[in-house]
């Protein structure tokens, strides 16, 4: 970039900005922080695993965004595939039993994908409104076989499962349960089988509609289960009448170098919630996909109509887009460059370990993964203030858009870089987080 490119690109983000501050609403951000320092970053395009803000910076997008960009950006395809949907048809509802094509096959191909019986789909604008679904349809499943008390949901400590009202009250990160008047009836375990059983005896197994967890826990810090959970909680749901959800925005499609996250634990949920990698964030969708048995009783049970859905459940653009995403992900064997580089990934971490006795705990599965930072090992003790935060602002001078997780005391630093990654790409970001943990470390550490 010339000196007056600079100069211009400099000029327009100031412009930006003043407008940003004014005039936009930032979701999950500090407003003191937008008015007095303005937009981290205004981003202005992206390819494969980068993205390059308005004054030219480049930087690895060492998160996928929010866990969500899987094939990469800047995949023109996906861009085709948006232009000649609507093009056709831009919109028409899926309400009172209308459809489409895109949504039609969307939903076949979801079914073909999913383990067990999970065979039908019920399309949403993410995550959060789908597991806004899952608890209304769990309660709805139980009412309509007469079991009018089955209404508790149980969900697990750190775990995240968005933001909207009933979403935010399943959330087990207390910091966005902090809203007045959230839905009644959730409740939350640790991750012990333990737990779960005692929280069923406790509030009673007819009050309970359904047990909900991640397969590997995303934003509360990529804490992958203990030994057998899952097989566990099949057992407990099913002799107690509970229906289990598995929440798979995060690591559905491809994240952990399986179709699915619950793939890894042999288990299979009566509902699943997908959304992010489904169409790698290029548009917004989500779902709920339900057992055979579920649909069938509905089916069988439900009167007149179920009042039930959004305006843009099924949007035919999203689902055009949706389709051609997996197509590539199919196509391109990215599932096996998940394993291979999620190797990697988890090698360098290692080789991190043996360079920083800071590093404790390293967890992952394919391309999800996470580094503990501990003062002490032996003792797990952290340091007063967060590492990771540092980490990742030093990362940045680097080129690495990381993420750091301090939720609940803890000091993590969280990684899931899109699926087209490759080995030296890998590598990079294990040096930039070797030289970013070595500048924190000549800092004092407290």
């Amino acid at each position: 970039m010339t000196m007056k490119a600079k100069e211009n690109a400099q000029v327009r983000y100031e412009e930006l900005a003043a407008i940003d501050k004014q005039h936009f609403m930032h979701p999950t951000s500090s407003f003191k922080q937008q008015q007095e320092k303005g937009p981290g970053f205004i981003f202005t395009e992206g390819k494969g695993i980068y993205l390059k803000d308005i004054r030219g910076k480049q930087v690895i997008d060492g998160l996928s965004s929010l866990w969500n960009v899987n094939i990469g950006h800047g995949r023109e395809e996906l861009g085709q595939a948006a232009m000649d949907q609507m093009k056709k048809l831009a919109f028409s509802s899926t309400f009172s039993t209308n459809s489409h094509e895109p949504a039609i096959m969307l939903a076949e191909k979801v079914a073909q994908m999913t383990p067990g019986d999970l065979t039908m789909t019920f399309f949403t604008s993410g995550g959060s409104d789908a597991n806004d679904t899952a608890f209304k349809t769990s309660r709805q499943y139980w009412r309509l076989k007469g079991k009018t008390d089955k209404k508790k949901i149980i969900s697990r400590n750190k775990s995240y499962h968005g933001v909207s009202v009933g979403a935010s009250s399943a959330t087990g990160l207390p910091g966005f349960r902090n809203f007045p008047s959230l839905a009644p009836d959730f409740y939350y375990v640790d991750s012990s089988i333990q737990a779960l059983k005692e929280m069923i005896a406790r509030e009673g197994a007819e009050t309970i509609a359904a047990f909900i967890s991640e397969p590997i826990q995303g934003s509360g810090g990529v804490n992958l289960p203990p030994d057998n959970y899952f097989n566990q909680v099949r057992e407990i749901c099913d002799q107690n009448e509970i229906l289990f959800i598995a929440d798979e925005v995060i690591t559905g499609f491809g994240r952990t170098g399986t179709n699915f996250g619950i793939e890894n634990f042999e288990a299979v949920p009566d509902m699943m919630v997908i959304a992010k990698g489904i169409s790698s964030g290029y548009a917004p969708i989500g779902g709920m996909v339900i057992s055979e048995k579920i649909k069938k009783e509905l089916i069988e049970l439900t009167e007149g109509v179920y009042m039930h859905g959004y305006t843009y459940s099924g949007h035919p653009m999203c689902c055009a887009v949706a389709l051609k995403n997996l197509e590539i992900i199919e196509e391109e064997n990215m599932i096996e460059n998940v394993r291979n580089m999620g190797a990697e990934l988890q090698n360098g971490f290692k080789w991190l370990a043996q360079r920083h006795e800071e590093i404790g705990n390293i967890r992952g599965i394919g391309l999800l993964g996470a580094v503990e930072i501990l003062k002490d090992k032996e003792t797990n003790t952290r340091f007063a203030d967060p590492v990771s935060v540092k980490v990742v602002e030093e990362a940045l001078n680097h080129g690495l858009l990381a993420r750091s997780i301090i939720y609940e005391g803890q000091d993590t630093l969280a990684f899931a870089p899109p699926f087209c990654i490759n080995k030296d790409e890998v590598e990079t970001i294990i040096s930039i987080i070797d030289k970013s943990l070595t500048e924190v470390k000549k800092k004092d550490l407290k």
